[in-house]
């Protein structure tokens, strides 16, 4: 449900993640570009090649019917007072679904964003000190706190990679048993909740070493397992080889934690059984 491919930052074309999908006996593919932003950057798909990127997945999704379910969607990111609302691309583009993720914290000032992704920390470090004197827990703060605006004012059917925000800090500047984090996470599970969102167990830290647990942590699941939340598993996947990476693991921890199901789609959201 989670797929880059090279109309943004992934790595090849659309139909070699289809493929492969199939060959490892896939039910279901979604993909899910970056959406473009106002703004020059290096990862999301470009304005004047979003009709194309539709276009190559409806063909696809009708040259494939048959072998597999093929959904359409974007991962959008949510900058208040930057990005545009998420439900005008989806009804433009008659997207299946949407992913919301916060990769950049701030607003209005695209120059200072403070960036938690990427393959390396030293932006992350950069931004912590820059905008935010090197508070941790103002710059996680305000990284919750987009979040929570992103779900109350856009309603993304997915919430991607949750706990991010933690990937480049590797307990450097704050451990998740912390108690100002606890009632961080604690407050945007409510407000997931209350929402009907899905949230998202992405593997992609693990596979790429960039963390040592899931985007949500372990304790961070037990949580959402606590509140009913529905998940999804998703590999986040930059090529076709990347499609599966970790799903097995992910699925044996989700049992162990008392997980029964996960959302799926085909016209509409249905969970389905562990296997």
């Amino acid at each position: 449900m989670h797929t880059h491919t090279r109309f943004c930052d992934g790595s090849d074309e659309p139909e070699a993640y289809v493929k492969a999908a199939i060959d490892i006996n896939f039910s279901t593919l979604g993909f899910s570009g970056h959406a473009p932003m106002p703004f020059e950057n290096k990862y999301a798909i470009p304005t004047e090649k979003l009709t194309e990127y539709m276009v190559e997945i409806d063909l696809l999704k009708k040259k494939y019917r048959n072998q597999i379910n093929m959904l359409k969607a974007l991962e959008f990111d949510y900058i208040p007072g930057v990005t545009e609302d998420f439900e005008i691309l989806k009804k433009k583009y008659q997207l299946n679904y949407s992913i919301g993720s916060v990769h950049l914290v701030g607003n209005q000032n695209t120059e200072k964003f403070w960036f938690t992704d990427g393959g390396s920390a030293i932006p992350y470090d950069e931004g912590l000190k820059e905008n935010y004197q090197g508070n941790i827990q103002l710059a996680v703060k305000a990284y919750y706190n987009q979040i929570n605006q992103m779900i109350l004012t856009q309603k993304p059917d997915i919430i991607g990679h949750l706990d991010k925000v933690k990937m480049h800090n590797q307990n450097r500047f704050f451990t998740e048993d912390e108690v100002w984090y606890q009632q961080e996470i604690d407050q945007t599970l409510d407000i997931i909740k209350s929402a009907g969102c899905i949230i998202e167990v992405n593997t992609r830290g693990l596979y790429k070493k960039r963390s040592d647990s899931l985007f949500p942590g372990t304790e961070v699941l037990k949580k959402i397992k606590s509140l009913q939340i529905p998940i999804i598993v998703s590999t986040d996947a930059h090529s076709p080889n990347e499609l599966s990476l970790f799903i097995p693991e992910t699925i044996d921890l989700l049992r162990e934690l008392g997980f029964k199901g996960l959302m799926n789609y085909t016209n509409e959201w249905a969970e389905v059984e562990l296997s």
